[in-house]
């Protein structure tokens, strides 16, 4: 199953703002996680997953900010069973 998430073309601010909402998601997800888990492995892993949204995020915005084009996003969801 395929579902379209962002499709489109936006102004930077507003591409920046879906971009860092979508990962301020992924974020919370996993610190959540990390208040509930007691497994020192799961949450290492957490952590750097963390670290890597945070890096991507800070990509994104040199990469949108420096060029004040309109940005296209694409976002699909593939569900596998």
């Amino acid at each position: 199953m395929n579902i379209s998430i962002i499709n489109g073309t936006f102004e930077p601010k507003d591409a920046l703002d879906i971009l860092s909402q979508f990962i301020s998601v992924k974020i919370k997800f996993h610190e959540q996680k990390i208040h509930r888990s007691l497994n020192e492995e799961d949450i290492k892993m957490r952590e750097k997953r963390i670290i890597e949204l945070q890096d991507s995020l800070f990509q994104i915005r040199k990469l949108i900010q420096n060029d004040m084009q309109p940005v296209s996003l694409q976002c699909n969801l593939e569900i596998l069973k």
